[in-house]
């Protein structure tokens, strides 16, 4: 098996009147798409084989900048510069490779388009209509000689672009939120909805591309958002005492299962992310154990969820919600929205929080926490109907939000900590020091428990104090 891959290089600036394409350097777009395609390359191995680049100034500028990008200790790749991949010629550059010795399965072109489009295309029916600036390629080719290579032979073809691996540049193409300043309720709860429906369907790339957390948290909170807002408005609806939205529970409860596929993961990478941020209370041995047994959870829990995310049940359920969301019956139950309904249910959500608060004891289980910070959720997203009217009710809510979510996340940790010491059981040492981990963070729990009990209720005279 031969494993070919093709980087097309980042961004360049234009060709001006006195440069020569050939010295064209990349711009600040192109250094950030490099840098972030870095990572994408060394989890796809793309840079475990030979590498071979065009001598261009914008290709080594864009080994240079992966390089630099490259986790502190981990060689820069080797680069081998032939004039011969300064083409845009598919044919010429297919020529090349099939010239290629035997010896070395594993090979990375970093070279110009559209010539490395049109060699995907020769080797795979299945190859993209584009390759932006910065996307690579990777192609399994049956055999183990470049010479003997078949038009259509690909046997898998996978392709990643820099706004499927940084977020930062995913916002730059992101779906645009509507303007809906003059919109009343009605058309504004439609259009929120609508908006966030469009930004978890861009999102997806990027979560099954599994570089960039933040594409899966961005991807979990605006499938929550959307099932809080869609929970707003039966609740409300409901409080009309004769108002149906018909079909709506049911997409919600579709939304909710979606959104608890992501939970795992989502944990697991707050979890790394701490551990990287502050060494855990364990000897180096454990720490890279653990390191290591979470980050193989997390690749099971990802690989789990992108197999979600390819079914065609997935794609039909949100194209559902899409239909619902667009439907006369969805309109009609807007249009039977009013503030002062929302203001009513706004007001039971609050004065349940606030008895389940003054019920919290110290020797509560955490399950009465944690549903306690689920109804701070829905209250702020129910606020939020409505955001310039609770502006400084909202902004109130911020420290509660934190003190539930920190200990939730203490919480969740313990359950990791004590699965990956139930994992080794003939490592009665590795146990000890999980088992005083977590009494250490039983401690801050008992904190944090404290403070949550010391908050004062959300109850206000009125809406007008909101």
């Amino acid at each position: 098996m031969l494993e070919l891959y093709l980087l097309r290089h980042a961004k360049a600036k234009r060709e001006g009147e006195k440069l020569p394409d050939a010295e064209r350097p990349l711009s600040q777009r192109g250094r950030c798409q490099a840098a972030a395609m870095a990572p994408a390359l060394m989890r796809w191995g793309a840079l475990e084989g030979e590498v071979v680049s065009s001598p261009a100034r914008r290709t080594r500028e864009t080994l240079e900048a992966m390089a630099e990008a490259l986790p502190e200790g981990t060689p820069a790749p080797v680069a081998h510069f032939d004039e011969a991949l300064y083409t845009f010629d598919g044919e010429a550059l297919r020529a090349w490779l099939q010239t290629l010795p035997e010896g070395n399965r594993r090979l990375l072109v970093v070279g110009h388009n559209p010539a490395l489009l049109e060699l995907a295309r020769w080797l795979s029916s299945k190859a993209p209509d584009s390759l932006p600036t910065g996307g690579l390629l990777h192609l399994r080719l049956p055999g183990e000689s470049w010479q003997a290579l078949k038009k259509h032979a690909a046997e898998e073809l996978a392709c990643l672009i820099p706004e499927q691996v940084s977020h930062e540049l995913f916002l730059r193409r992101a779906p645009a939120p509507p303007e809906l300043r003059k919109a009343d309720l009605a058309g504004r709860l439609q259009g929120q909805l609508g908006h966030l429906y469009r930004l978890v369907r861009a999102l997806e790339p990027g979560v099954m591309a599994g570089i960039d957390p933040e594409f899966l948290h961005q991807y979990r909170v605006n499938l929550r958002r959307s099932r809080a807002i869609g929970e707003a408005v039966l609740a409300t609806v409901r409080q009309a005492g004769n108002g149906k939205a018909p079909g709506l529970k049911k997409r919600l409860k579709t939304l909710k299962q979606r959104a608890q596929a992501t939970s795992d993961l989502r944990d697991l990478d707050v979890f790394l992310e701490s551990l990287a941020q502050a060494p855990p209370p364990l000897q180096a041995s454990t720490r890279r154990a653990l390191h290591d047994w979470l980050n193989e959870r997390a690749r099971e829990q990802h690989e789990c969820l992108c197999r979600q995310l390819g079914q065609p049940d997935y794609a039909e359920q949100m194209q559902a919600w899409q239909a619902f969301l667009d439907g006369d019956g969805f309109w009609q139950a807007l249009a039977r929205l009013s503030a002062s309904r929302v203001e009513a249910v706004l007001d039971e959500r609050i004065a349940g929080h606030d008895s389940d608060l003054a019920a919290l004891t110290p020797d509560a289980p955490d399950e009465a926490f944690h549903d306690l910070r689920k109804a701070v959720k829905r209250i702020r997203y129910l606020a939020e109907l409505d955001p310039k009217r609770h502006r400084r009710f909202l902004k109130g809510l911020k420290q509660r939000q934190t003190l539930l979510g920190d200990f939730q996340d203490l919480c969740t940790r313990q359950a990791w900590i004590a699965a990956f010491a139930a994992s080794s059981p003939k490592a009665p040492r590795r146990r000890q020091e999980c088992d005083a981990w977590c009494d250490a963070l039983e401690a801050q729990k008992r904190a944090l428990r404290e403070q949550i009990m010391a908050l004062e209720p959300l109850c206000e005279p009125g809406p007008a104090a909101r």
